[in-house]
Formats: structure tokens, sequence, C-alpha cells
């Protein structure tokens, strides 16, 4: 097991949250059925974090498997989970083995699981409970042995009360729960950080950048690093790329107010366009896919139909979408 005094694996750290992180993680790694959530921010290195429990474990040499829950529509997610047997859908001509299968002997990590559906979770509940599934049009029960770990940037509690959330699904995922702080509260791990950052795409880009100036690592401690690890991560590489001087200046750094870099067009229809802002540390899928809704009932007055048209989908689909974002119909 490697480790190092600033960091665990390929994560860096030394604030006392993130040791404490690390010692969670050496604890776990030795117990391979364990399962793990794992929460934080958007950009906080929860897929690293699970990827550093497996590498540590007795599981290293068996695969290791991950999704994004929000990647997929639902009935491709369900299909890409658990595989599907011929005659299962229109185009389904042979047997495929779902991630499930894939993972079986090493560790299964869903990554969003917030934003898994509620048919998916109680499925998933089946697979945790009974280390049992089937593939989408079979019959025949296929056993599994692995860890399952997930991550999510929402308040699973919050969900739950709400009812968009699993109650049992919850406190089977909540065995072992590690929580990531964000960056901004990570003090000198900023600098650890920064400095990690700027020697890896100095080398990677070839470029003879020595390091900050004095106004640059000012910058880097005060701001709040919304999009944490991740912003940072790009601000450098993009600060690397671009700069012109052998010091970077905080005006290379491009952290300006508002933070917001790019407006995106998105055209609906012949006549509409939409603009989606897209801030330096990126958007998910939910929120550019929430974004884009709000605009279109924006433009319809809140008209649910004019707004389904206007985006190529059902009716029902968008009422879905509203339901499950959140988003208020004036």
């Amino acid at each position: 097991m490697r480790e190092a005094t600033e960091g665990f694996h390929s994560i860096l750290g030394h604030c006392p949250a993130m040791r404490q992180v690390f010692q969670t993680i050496r604890k776990i790694a030795q117990r391979p059925r364990a399962t793990v959530l794992i929460l934080g921010e958007s950009g906080t290195g929860k897929e690293l974090v699970a990827r550093a429990i497996h590498d540590a474990s007795p599981l290293a040499n068996q695969p290791f498997v991950e999704i994004n829950c929000t990647a997929l529509p639902e009935n491709l997610l369900e299909t890409e989970l658990f595989g599907y047997e011929p005659g299962a859908f229109t185009d389904a001509r042979r047997t495929k083995k779902g991630l499930l299968e894939l993972a079986d002997g090493g560790t299964f990590f869903l990554d969003e699981i917030g934003d898994l559906n509620l048919r998916l979770q109680v499925k998933l509940v089946k697979v945790l409970e009974e280390k049992v599934f089937r593939r989408v049009g079979g019959t025949e029960n296929i056993r599994v042995t692995m860890r399952i770990m997930a991550a999510t940037n929402r308040d699973l509690l919050k969900l739950v009360q709400e009812g968009k959330f699993r109650e049992d699904l919850y406190y089977r995922l909540n065995v072992v729960t590690i929580k990531l702080p964000p960056l901004r509260e990570r003090g000198g791990d900023i600098w650890l950080l920064a400095n990690y950052f700027l020697k890896k795409f100095s080398k990677e880009h070839q470029r003879a950048v020595l390091g900050f100036s004095p106004e640059a690592r000012a910058l880097l401690m005060k701001y709040p690093w919304p999009g944490n690890v991740r912003e940072l991560k790009n601000s450098v590489e993009r600060a690397v790329l671009l700069g012109g001087s052998k010091y970077i200046t905080p005006e290379e750094l491009n952290l300006g107010s508002g933070h917001i870099i790019k407006n995106f067009p998105i055209q609906i229809d012949n006549h509409q366009t939409i603009q989606i802002e897209i801030p330096p540390q990126g958007i998910s899928l939910n929120q550019l896919e929430k974004s884009i809704i709000t605009k279109a009932l924006k433009i319809t007055h809140g008209n649910q139909s004019k707004a389904a048209r206007l985006l190529h989908i059902t009716r029902e689909t968008l009422r879905y979408r509203i339901q499950k974002y959140g988003i208020k119909v004036h």
C-alpha cells in the first residue's frame, strides 16, 4: 500500500479533514464487502476516493466498474446495469452482460446515486440485500459478490423525506460514509494542489512555468473555489497553456467575479435559441437539462404543452423532469 505524507494513493492533501478521510480509507479498504457511501460537492474527488479504496483493498486485482447514474436515459441505464437477453426489446438479438455482472468479484461504483430513478432503486436494493438479479428479459437469477460503493453531491436524507429516494436503499448504502470537505475548507491543501498541478501540466505541455506570482498565490488562497479541486485543476492548466511568463499571474488564472466564461447557444427549433451559461468548473448533465427546461418554460410563459413541443419530448416526460428538478412553473 503506497502512502505519502502529502496524501494517499492518487489523492493529495494534509489538512485534518483529509487526514481523517485517509484514515477511513485505510480501515475500510481491508473490509472488502462493506458498502461505502461517498458524499461531497461536485469536484471534490469522490471517484478518486472510490478508486483509492479499491486499489488499497484485497480486491485491487479484480474489476473496478463504474457508472454515472445521470449519463443515460432510464431504459438504457437499466440494460447497462443488468444486461439483457435476446428478445428483451426490438434490437436485442443476443445476450449481453450488464455492468453488475462484469463487476463480479470486484468493486461496483455508482456515481450520482441521488439521481437514480425510483424503479431502478428497487432493483438495486435487491442486489444489495440478496446479491442477486436478473437480466432484462431474463428469468435466471444471477448471483454476484462484490463491494458496492456509491457517491452523490445531493442530500439523500432530504430526498428520502421528499419521497424521491428509497429509505431502505439509503440505509443499505449508508454503512460507511466518507464526507469529503470542499476545497475552500482545506486551507494549505489549496497551495499543495496548485503546485502539483503546475508541475504536472508544465511537464505535460512542455511549458517553462516556474511558479505563481505572490499576487496569484494570494488569489488562490482567498478564492472560494465553487468547483473545488476540478476547478483548481482546470484553472492552473489553462494558465500554464495560455500564460506568457515564467510566473502565473492573477489575470492568467482568470478567476474573475461571476466566473462565467461562455454562453453556449442551444437551438431548440427553427425559431428559438436559448443561451446556457457554462462556468469554468463545468456543468453537470442534470444542471444543463434543468437549465434548458427552465428556459423553455420561460419562453412559453409556463405553458407545459408548448414547452414539451419545443423540446421534442412528451408532456409526461416534461412533467417528470419538472418534478425531478423541483422546477417552479408560474
